[in-house]
């Protein structure tokens, strides 16, 4: 049985959803800073704009670390607290990269890695404690909105600062943001870490025990497993989709930023009616699936697209893309948030996070090599798709195994 809303004094859920979905913006802010700043740091720091994807790789392999050791920290000091640890690593990242020089660079990376992996458990914990079970759904898909808002952030507000004040000065703005974020969240920070326990030990051990946890219980497993597939799936989705378009296709830059721009508002708005759906009509489990079948589906049809088929026919498969590959979060931590034993959420999140970033480590260097070897962006879409195929069959014809609930440390 996990915590539920009215376990803390005072529980509403208004308040936990605004604050977690502003300090998740501003952590995908910081981690999206780069991408947007490169172009202007390489005339600067000597480095080319394309080793950005090296700076991307970096921190989700850290956070994917980060993420799976944070659930004894959020029991120790509070989710809030660890919340604002996270915030303050991202503003100490982005200030190491405002220096200019490569090392720095490097360190700012792992810096912001260290503070993204955090987030999402430091929130499932919040918000599993003040959330209603017939909305958990609904508002965890609400808070993953946070992500696509710091990238509408990234790409509305760091432009024009670059350009009038540097991309070394608008990085010390978003660290700025972020130590703000910091400092606000401190007035509401007693009322929502009263459940921490400042004598829990951390224990060099707790990550192994937190994979354990995930394992030793089929249906929080199948989640985990799943998601390595979906968040490599989002991240080849937008890190290919303009490439893709640009170089297969045909299609103008400007085209082609188009229909990503529509992928991503589908996925936005998927996050919330997918969250919305499974609250009311459809099990998580089974929703999943079906989106894995249109991930994988859309995928295939873009194996087969060509130059001749019309603007229409490739923003219609970029809504369907978008809103399964980019859409899925939500329901997939609320669901997880379900499943965790009372008191876990954010240990077992942060342990199927770890599974989720990896496949965002290694997915798009993966789907980059099948197209390097074959020459054919086809290929590779065809490739993802069949996978995405299977992983969605399986989530939608199988059900798990009776759940041994491992006790809370």
């Amino acid at each position: 049985m996990t915590e539920r809303a009215g376990s803390r004094p005072g529980g509403g859920t208004v308040l936990p959803l605004a604050v977690t979905i502003t300090i998740q913006a501003l952590a995908s802010l910081s981690s999206l800073a780069a991408p947007v700043m490169a172009p202007a740091a390489a005339r600067t720091t000597g480095l080319a704009a394309e080793t950005v994807g090296l700076f991307v790789g970096i921190v989700y392999a850290t956070a994917s670390v980060s993420s799976l050791v944070s659930g004894d920290m959020v029991r120790r000091w509070g989710a809030i607290r660890m919340s604002q640890a996270s915030l303050l690593l991202c503003a100490l990242g982005l200030l190491a990269a405002a220096s200019g020089t490569p090392a720095m660079i490097l360190l700012a990376a792992m810096l912001i890695g260290l503070g993204y992996g955090p987030i999402t458990p430091a929130s499932s914990h919040i918000l599993v404690r003040t959330t209603p079970p017939h909305r958990m759904g609904l508002t965890f898909s609400l808070k993953q909105t946070g992500v696509p808002l710091g990238g509408m952030l990234a790409g509305l507000l760091l432009p024009p600062l670059i350009g009038s004040i540097g991309w070394q000065a608008t990085a010390v703005v978003v660290a700025i943001l972020c130590v703000l974020a910091t400092a606000v969240t401190q007035t509401i920070r007693e009322a929502l870490d009263d459940d921490r326990e400042p004598a829990r030990a951390i224990s060099a051990t707790a990550p192994l025990r937190a994979l354990q946890m995930v394992f030793a219980s089929p249906p929080i497993r199948d989640m985990g497993v799943c998601s390595f597939f979906f968040g490599a799936m989002q991240l080849c989705l937008t890190t290919f989709l303009v490439i893709y378009l640009t170089s297969a296709q045909g299609m103008g830059l400007a085209l082609a930023g188009t229909v990503l721009a529509v992928a991503q508002v589908a996925g936005v708005t998927g996050r919330i009616g997918w969250g919305w759906l499974s609250d009311r009509f459809i099990a998580p489990r089974r929703l999943l699936g079906l989106l894995g079948l249109a991930m994988g589906l859309a995928g295939i049809t873009f194996a087969f697209a060509g130059a001749s088929w019309p603007i229409a026919a490739f923003l219609l498969i970029a809504v369907v893309f978008g809103a399964s590959a980019i859409g899925w979060n939500g329901v997939f931590l609320a669901e997880i948030a379900n499943l965790a034993p009372a008191g876990q959420a954010a240990t077992v999140a942060g342990a199927s996070l770890f599974l989720t970033y990896a496949g965002v480590v290694v997915g798009p260097p993966a789907f980059a090599q099948v197209v390097a070897r074959t020459d054919s962006f086809a290929a590779a879409y065809l490739a993802i798709g069949v996978v995405m195929l299977l992983v969605g069959l399986y989530l939608v014809l199988t059900r798990p195994g009776r759940r041994r609930r491992p006790q809370p440390a």
